[in-house]
């Protein structure tokens, strides 16, 4: 069996140094994020109206179901 492979250990880039480019590219990310953000809260408030509306059907053909097998008895 071959010894395992040595494991490069590099050194972690300083947060002191910001650049220019990184804080453009942070500063798009954010925008990104908040743009996707409210974009989840709209379709959230359009899933939970449409899924309001399918279990007061789903109520209503329930109770027309029930109301009619009590008929039929």
């Amino acid at each position: 069996m071959s010894p395992p492979r040595r494991r490069l250990i590099r050194p972690a880039p300083s947060a002191t140094t910001a650049s220019p480019q990184r804080q453009r590219r942070l500063q798009k990310l954010r925008a990104n994020l908040e743009r996707e953000r409210t974009l989840l809260a709209r379709w959230m408030s359009k899933l939970t109206r449409a899924f309001h509306s399918v279990e007061k059907s789903q109520r209503r053909i329930y109770r027309l179901e029930r109301t009619l097998a009590n008929q039929e008895d």
